[in-house]
């Protein structure tokens, strides 16, 4: 089942280009195309308690771990997001990547912000060596 699954076709959200990825365990991780669609994953389709990444002191895709209620990911399915939101940035080539990660109710956007930025709060930097699942590579 999709993230879209439940949005009217009408619906702003539905209208997002996100690239989507499946980990190990069935865990949905969803990165933003661009700025705006950034923003709609950020403040507007990531839950809570859902994993939220984005590469250190660069430009990059945010990117989603969705984590259902009552359950939680284990450390190699963290890792793996994060691996996704270095893949996503201009270090794709680097042999590892400082990767800020938190929960999506710790980001929030400035007032008046362009697209595509955003605070974070309770920050932890895992370095990961940029990759996305075999099955979708």
């Amino acid at each position: 089942m999709s993230w879209r699954d439940d949005l009217d076709p009408r619906d702003p959200r539905a209208q997002v280009k996100l690239y989507e990825y499946t980990l190990p365990g069935g865990w949905e991780v969803l990165a933003g195309r661009a700025s705006r669609d950034n923003d709609v994953l950020s403040l507007k389709i990531a839950r809570p308690n859902d994993w939220w990444f984005h590469v250190r002191g660069m430009p990059g895709s945010h990117v989603v771990l969705r984590v259902p209620s009552g359950q939680e990911p284990d450390r190699e399915t963290v890792q793996a997001a994060a691996a996704i939101a270095a893949w996503h940035c201009k270090k794709r080539d680097a042999r590892q990547v400082p990767v800020t990660a938190t929960r999506a109710r710790n980001v929030s956007k400035p007032r008046g912000a362009p697209a595509g930025t955003v605070e974070v709060r309770k920050e932890t930097v895992l370095k990961v060596r940029p990759a996305i699942p075999e099955s979708e590579a």
